[in-house]
């Protein structure tokens, strides 16, 4: 699809991390879809900024695998291929069950309600079909455990990796919303029981166990 045609203009102390996150979200939320070329002078326009952090941005979005970027000539975003895709999902799978491997001994109480927290949410987007919002409160279940192993590079990894898997998963959301929600209460309870290993296995599966077929987008 084209580059929408107005956006909410970001402020002048805007950091390159943020317009390296609206173009990121963009692709991976289907506003860029695959083989869509990507202008630096119409995405500065979109955000309201220069192109200097724009083209930052689709230098980091080059390296983390969503945009291909031609040097002289264009940049697109990339396609969903399945190799990448399974190479970023075991990645993140390994991340998340060292985070949770390492910490389930010293999550609290406060740590467990986010958790159960964010499954509320998570019940409730899906329920009304919000895959974005749905999506969000997942990361942030899953999220717990990563802040509280306090690893920056394990974040820096996640950071990079974590998008092409949801960028894949988003298209293919909502046939077992319900089962996710059955495994998120089953992953909380055993931090909440400090069984690490069963809930660093259960980690490492609930990512490890996504398809890697290349999903068709509908519509």
């Amino acid at each position: 699809m084209p580059i929408p045609p107005a956006s909410s203009s970001l402020p002048r102390s805007l950091l390159r991390d943020d317009v390296y996150l609206r173009l990121r979200d963009a692709i991976v939320d289907g506003t860029f879809e695959p083989g869509e070329q990507l202008k630096d002078g119409d995405l500065a326009a979109w955000l309201g900024v220069s192109r200097t952090p724009v083209r930052e941005a689709l230098l980091r979005l080059s390296a983390s695998g969503l945009v291909v970027a031609q040097p002289g000539r264009s940049t697109t975003v990339s396609p969903i291929d399945e190799t990448a895709l399974r190479d970023a999902r075991d990645v993140v799978a390994a991340m998340h069950e060292l985070a949770v491997r390492e910490t389930v001994a010293r999550l609290d109480a406060n740590d467990i309600a986010r958790m159960r927290e964010a499954n509320r949410r998570f019940i409730a987007a899906a329920e009304r079909g919000d895959v974005s919002a749905a999506l969000d409160a997942d990361d942030d279940l899953h999220a717990v455990p990563v802040e509280a192993l306090g690893n920056a590079a394990v974040t820096r990894v996640l950071e990079q990796f974590g998008p092409i898997v949801r960028r894949a998963e988003r298209l293919r959301f909502g046939t077992d919303a319900s089962a996710a929600a059955e495994r998120h209460e089953r992953f909380i309870a055993l931090c909440e029981k400090r069984d690490a290993a069963a809930a660093a296995m259960m980690a490492y599966e609930t990512w490890h166990t996504l398809p890697v077929t290349a999903p068709r987008a509908t519509g």
